[in-house]
């Protein structure tokens, strides 16, 4: 079984300064932060921002070639969690053919932004992550609001800002 999510944010991972996408379970309160490459979280901030770069990116392309051929994302599924890896599928109609089409969870999640395609990810995954979170209702929050998912993210992350050697 799967659980319907949506993006919460995007947010820099202070002890190994990477980006972080978080989803959020659309009728839950489950969070899920996925790391991800300076690229695929740029991708993503440009979708969430609407900005529009001055030439089509990769994702860009790849919708544009999808709505060429008559297609249609039906949805993107973050399908399994191994070795700390996230895996994840494109549903893809086209010419009345269902495709599957291998993906990493960034790619599949910038795609989806750019289509309006419903995000998913499987309850396997959720479970097996030691990095779900359960956000805090409002009426549980106290005056210390340290701990909320708010943050200015960067008009751009460039390799440097990871700091991988």
């Amino acid at each position: 079984m799967e659980r319907e999510m949506k993006i919460r944010g995007l947010m820099i991972d202070p002890a190994a300064n990477t980006p972080i996408v978080v989803l959020k379970e659309v009728n839950g309160d489950q969070l899920l932060p996925i790391w991800v490459g300076p690229f695929e979280a740029n991708a993503i901030a440009f979708e969430i921002e609407k900005m529009s770069p001055p030439r089509p990116m990769t994702h860009d392309l790849l919708r544009n070639l999808i709505l060429q051929m008559d297609g249609r994302v039906r949805r993107v599924v973050v399908t399994e969690l191994r070795n700390n890896t996230f895996y994840a599928v494109i549903e893809l109609e086209v010419a009345g053919k269902m495709l599957f089409l291998d993906a990493r969870p960034s790619d599949a999640i910038a795609l989806a932004l750019r289509v309006d395609a419903p995000i998913f990810v499987h309850e396997s995954v959720l479970e097996n992550s030691t990095s779900v979170i359960v956000e805090r209702q409002p009426e549980e929050e106290t005056a210390d609001k340290g701990d909320d998912l708010e943050f200015d993210w960067p008009d751009e992350i460039d390799e440097s800002d990871i700091g991988r050697g």
